[in-house]
């Protein structure tokens, strides 16, 4: 990976056309990645893709790996303004918790649906940079804030430690999505891994609650 100052834009796009050429070299470069991988995603394909010559390209990126950072930039920001308007959405709602779970699983799996070898360059082929990885987190962080919130209000649910559980809920929706959608196990469809992805995290939820006290035992009447 470059130094950090060769993975940003050389110039932002202020005006429309600039905006529309960078547009298109994204546009382009997620295709190109897409079909050939991170080694034969050249900044040479991609300006050809685009429409552009290789000079304009260089205007605005100084190589292939800020163009991969554009994209998963992009990316981060799509997943937080899809998870976002989903918990604006839901929140105060009296739905059933499988059903609540089932909406994150489904907005999640058609999230990382979206261009999976894209998906599988950004994230496991390229090489990914420490301000990205930050980024990750506190994307993450968000998430947790925003699930534990909803857990909390969530008339059927009393749980020891919301944060906690909201932590373990989106580690394990992200863990899980991302491993089918890069490598879906042999007849598996979506929507059955979605139904197995609720079942298991309604039940740990359900195993979260406060804890219940123990019977006392019976006393015998005999002396």
């Amino acid at each position: 990976m470059p130094a950090r100052a060769a993975l940003k834009p050389r110039k932002q796009p202020l005006q429309a056309r600039s905006r529309q050429t960078v547009a298109a070299i994204l546009t382009a470069a997620a295709q190109v990645f897409e079909r050939r991988g991170y080694a034969g995603g050249t900044t040479d394909a991609i300006a050809e893709r685009a429409g552009v010559s290789v000079g304009s390209l260089y205007q605005y990126f100084p190589n292939k790996d800020a163009i991969l950072v554009a994209l998963m930039e992009r990316h981060i920001e799509e997943g937080f303004a899809l998870i976002s308007g989903l918990a604006q959405e839901v929140r105060g709602q009296p739905e059933e918790i499988d059903a609540l779970l089932r909406r994150f699983v489904d907005a999640m799996i058609a999230l990382h649906s979206r261009e999976p070898h894209l998906h599988r360059v950004l994230f496991e082929n390229a090489p990914l940079p420490g301000s990205l990885r930050r980024d990750l987190q506190r994307l993450e962080n968000a998430f947790v804030e925003q699930i534990a919130a909803l857990l909390s209000d969530h008339p059927g649910l009393a749980l020891r430690d919301p944060v906690l559980a909201a932590t373990m809920l989106v580690r394990s929706i992200d863990g899980l999505v991302h491993g089918f959608i890069l490598r879906p196990p042999p007849e598996l469809d979506a929507d059955t891994f979605a139904d197995e992805l609720v079942c298991m995290l309604g039940r740990y939820l359900e195993a979260r609650g406060p804890a219940k006290k123990s019977r006392a035992p019976a006393r015998s009447d005999s002396r």
